[in-house]
């Protein structure tokens, strides 16, 4: 099953990692706790349009983008069928060892 919220999560990780901000930044933009916004981006927590366009707006980038970006990801998941899905993260780093993802299981069948 495709999870819409780990879409999400992983749409707004990596504008938030291509601005080379920390969640520290983002969540205080955003008025959220850094925790819940860590849960968001990992897609552990269902996020409000509210919330959603607050993490927007302190990213500066428009919801209807992260949300075509999560759609044409969608569409790519669903054609693929029900083998795991796996994303290409291309120029995303990981923080915490500074190395470069090549992809992430996003759902399983």
């Amino acid at each position: 099953m495709i999870l819409l919220r780990r879409l999400l999560g992983d749409a707004l990780r990596q504008q938030r990692l291509a601005q080379e901000r920390t969640l520290r930044d983002v969540s205080a933009g955003a008025r959220v706790s850094l925790g819940y916004l860590s849960e968001v981006e990992r897609g552990q927590k269902e996020a409000s349009s509210e919330l959603l366009s607050s993490i927007c707006d302190a990213l500066g980038v428009q919801l209807s983008t992260v949300l075509r970006e999560v759609s044409d990801e969608l569409h790519v998941l669903e054609s693929v069928g029900s083998s795991p899905a796996v994303v290409p993260m291309a120029g995303v780093t990981h923080a915490s060892t500074a190395r470069t993802v090549d992809h992430q299981v996003i759902a399983a069948a």
